[in-house]
């Protein structure tokens, strides 16, 4: 429902798109213009029929490999990639609870923080050339899993903090040190093995290290993400007509202890991590004078007479991948329990989004694209993250994912906390992604539409 916000002032709206319910809300807007009467997308047309077709894709994978065990999917999170081939954090935590001078849980928890948080920053499209050899296994990894292992070894080495003598932490001075040759010789770029978007990953490193410096209030006066778990900020609003933005003083201090278990609201670590963050995004759309992040203009939702944002449409894919991604460890190291995860979106990114079109759900309209953007070799358009037809397909996958999940649920009669958007996200439809653009493009597995990522978006 979108009730009351053509009424709001820019600032005030600007901090709605920065809010997790104005993510459905905005991307619900999209998919209604698709529904019996409504005018329809500009890039695509849907095709409601081919759901059922992804569905079935979907439940043949999850069948594959988790059976019928629903409860033993995991949430999609950064730890997965970390593993890749191998097990890696759960014998660093080993290792760290063996030393000499063993951390306590929280501090386990804040260097996972750290090292989740970092690398998923560097999780951004890395092309489908570059691959990282993990020294003394002689094994090659690529894409997500390849930057997920390379990031593992560059924290475990010390490339991002200050203090060589303490190397399994994040802080701003460490990554204000990092330089573009530094990052290509940490994850073996060269001209044989090249990486898409090394600049702008390396800008997001040194634009944390800024976000870190200034924000004590999230990352504390020795400015490392980690800090997170003890502060945190989050954002009141009242029917959408008056933000206001309250610190927090401890995290701690504003859960419920229940049964030994301490239960958190999502609403507090996604507030932390939105206006924490602020600064690492490139200068983009604004609203009100107040950057946006990963909020795009759809055309096709424009109308005469309608305020500056209501056009603007909010993914925040890499604010919400590192959100699932530092929920897990503080679930598991601390037993803390989030409440309220359901508000999360599935993410708006190349491999869930690419599972809709190569399944035929969303097809291009190709009277609508510049012929310039198609490659006469392979026919996919390559366009920017900034382009209308990237920001429709992105508001169609947020809904498309939420309507697969509902989907799987109802033919197995489960709850949707006996199957979470996180575990269909795990188990399905990023997984699936993957899967069907093997079998579609077997020389790249890269996506049907290929976006010009400078590393910073995806």
């Amino acid at each position: 429902m979108n009730v009351g916000i053509t009424s709001l002032s820019p600032q005030a709206e600007a901090a709605y798109l920065l809010t997790l319910p104005a993510i459905r809300e905005r991307c619900s807007r999209v998919f209604d213009l698709t529904q019996t009467g409504g005018p329809g997308l500009q890039y695509f047309k849907y095709n409601p029929e081919k759901e059922k077709d992804v569905v079935a894709f979907c439940e043949q994978i999850i069948k594959r490999d988790f059976g019928t065990d629903f409860a033993s999917i995991p949430p999609h999170g950064r730890w997965r990639h970390l593993d890749a081939g191998r097990p890696r954090i759960e014998p660093l935590i080993a290792q760290w609870k063996s030393s000499e001078n063993p951390p306590d849980d929280k501090e386990i928890c804040k260097r996972l923080i750290d090292l989740f948080l970092v690398s998923v920053l560097l999780d951004a499209g890395a092309g489908s050339q570059w691959v990282f050899t993990e020294k003394g296994y002689d094994q090659q990894y690529n894409r997500s899993e390849g930057l997920g292992v390379a990031s593992v070894h560059m924290f475990v080495e010390g490339f991002f903090s200050a203090d060589k003598a303490q190397p399994f932490r994040v802080d701003s001075q460490g990554l204000s040190n990092i330089t573009v040759e530094q990052s290509a010789h940490a994850m073996q770029v060269s001209d044989t093995n090249p990486m898409v978007g090394l600049e702008g990953r390396t800008s997001l490193l040194q634009n944390l290290s800024n976000a870190l410096k200034s924000k004590p209030k999230f990352f504390g006066e020795d400015a490392r993400p980690g800090n997170l778990i003890g502060i945190a900020h989050t954002t009141h609003y009242t029917s959408y007509a008056e933000l206001i933005n309250e610190f927090v003083d401890f995290l701690e201090g504003h859960s419920i202890l229940e049964d030994s278990t301490r239960r958190v609201d999502i609403s507090f670590l996604w507030g932390a991590l939105i206006e924490g963050l602020t600064p690492i995004w490139p200068a983009r759309t604004s609203l009100g004078g107040i950057p946006l992040g990963d909020v795009w203009p759809c055309t096709a939702l424009k109308r005469d007479g309608e305020t500056e944002g209501n056009c603007l449409v909010p993914f925040h894919k890499l604010t919400g991948w590192i959100t699932y991604s530092l929920i897990e460890p503080m679930e598991k190291i601390l037993k803390w329990k989030f409440e309220g995860v359901e508000t999360m979106t599935g993410l708006p990114e190349y491999r869930n989004g690419g599972l809709l079109i190569d399944l035929g759900v969303l097809t291009l309209r190709r009277e609508a694209f510049s012929p310039a953007v198609f490659s006469q070799s392979t026919e996919i358009p390559r366009i920017p993250p900034s382009h209308p037809a990237v920001v429709e397909w992105r508001a169609m996958t947020v809904i498309g994912l939420d309507r697969i999940a509902t989907a799987l649920r109802l033919k197995h009669n489960l709850r949707a906390d006996q199957l979470t958007l996180a575990q269909v996200l795990e188990s399905a439809t990023w997984k699936g992604g993957r899967e069907i653009a093997k079998q579609k493009r077997p020389e790249t597995g890269g996506p049907p539409i290929d976006i010009e990522s400078d590393g910073t978006v995806f």
